[in-house]
């Protein structure tokens, strides 16, 4: 039988959230459905609210989610009713031309539930990036759902939904950093210091962080950050090249996504070093005007990164095991918990940078 519980919906371009009443259906088959505990309050969101994705209003929105499994659907075989989840967005088929070459991480065919959430009078919903979980429950794909050690705090662990495994991975898998290596990483949110701390994690020995935001500096000094640029004194690619022996960086991490941030990391990174693109442009981005003799002059490689190149099934249980021995800091990312009736009101904080992250924490059932 359908439920109806809460959920944050953007109606329309620009227009506040609002918290309305969501019709969950019963799972259908390779589905399931689950009570959401907690849930980050992701700039994509704000992206979707602002039709920066797109604008397939009304969107259901909230996508770095944690919860138990209620239910599940038929055909059903690796997933079941208690398990502790967190979700993610990339739920890989199998079966398409990068998963038979080994590379799910690349899935070109992601999988998504099948049914429609609603709003009472019948309205669809865009569940954001396939998830839509500020809700008191979701419906997912079954893929969706990565089980991880209950142990965990749902409040950080459903972190690793969206910016914390793009930014660990970004550095881990991306950049491929490595013991001995030296890292600057542009933008200090809750990616850039993902990657901070998986820089960390792997060794680096020298970790810049590069912000405009004095706060966001002095947040990356605790996940490790060795130094820190103030990128409001213009001279960003020099302070790097200073602290990296006049050489530098060999991985720069563009975690704004902005063609001027990544300009910046172009020129901050040593000869035949790494550039790392993952912070998310908008539609109307291009790339930066950079020669042509300076990019082929210069050796190395260009990446962008999809989700940290991370394979939730993977990695999620890894950063878990990470968090809950003391050696991953996923509890430093909640700056706040709030209740489901202040998502409008942590966007603006977002927005100041008043916060890494605000977590919706929902009742027990």
């Amino acid at each position: 039988m359908a439920q109806h519980v809460r959920g944050v919906v953007a109606s329309g371009k620009g227009e506040p959230v609002s918290v309305e009443t969501i019709v969950i259906p019963d799972p259908g088959p390779g589905e399931a459905v689950v009570q959401v505990q907690a849930c980050g309050v992701c700039h994509t969101d704000l992206h979707y609210r602002e039709g920066g994705i797109n604008d397939e209003f009304p969107f259901l929105l909230g996508h770095e989610a944690a919860g138990i499994v209620e239910a599940v659907g038929d055909g059903v075989v690796d997933l079941e009713a208690g398990d502790f989840v967190v979700l993610n967005w990339r739920a890989v088929c199998g079966t398409c031309r990068s998963c038979r070459r080994a590379k799910p991480w690349y899935c070109f065919a992601t999988h998504n539930a099948t049914q429609q959430m609603t709003l009472l009078d019948g309205t669809p919903l865009s569940p954001a990036l396939g998830i839509g979980a500020f809700a008191d429950k979701t419906l997912v794909a079954a893929g969706q759902c990565t089980k991880v050690d209950a142990a965990a705090d749902p409040a950080a662990a459903g972190l690793l939904g969206c910016g914390v495994i793009a930014g660990f991975g970004a550095a881990t898998y991306t950049g491929e950093v490595k013991r001995g290596d030296s890292i600057a990483v542009f933008g200090c949110g809750g990616v850039g210091n993902a990657a901070i701390a998986a820089a960390s994690l792997a060794g680096a020995t020298t970790i810049i962080a590069i912000d405009l935001d004095a706060r966001k500096l002095d947040w990356a000094k605790g996940f490790g950050a060795t130094h820190t640029i103030d990128a409001r004194d213009g001279r960003v690619v020099e302070r790097v090249r200073e602290l990296t022996g006049g050489f530098g960086a060999d991985i720069c991490i563009e975690a704004v996504g902005h063609p001027d941030v990544l300009k910046q990391a172009f020129y901050a990174r040593d000869l035949a070093g790494t550039v790392v693109q993952v912070g998310v442009p908008t539609p109307d981005m291009a790339l930066p005007a950079i020669p042509m003799i300076e990019l082929f002059g210069r050796g190395g490689s260009i990446k962008p990164s999809w989700y940290g190149d991370c394979l939730p099934s993977r990695d999620f249980p890894l950063l878990i095991d990470l968090y809950l021995q003391g050696r991953f800091p996923l509890d430093r990312f909640v700056s706040e918990t709030i209740a489901i009736d202040d998502v409008e009101a942590a966007f603006a904080k977002m927005e100041l940078g008043d916060v890494l992250r605000s977590v919706v924490v929902f009742p027990p059932a």
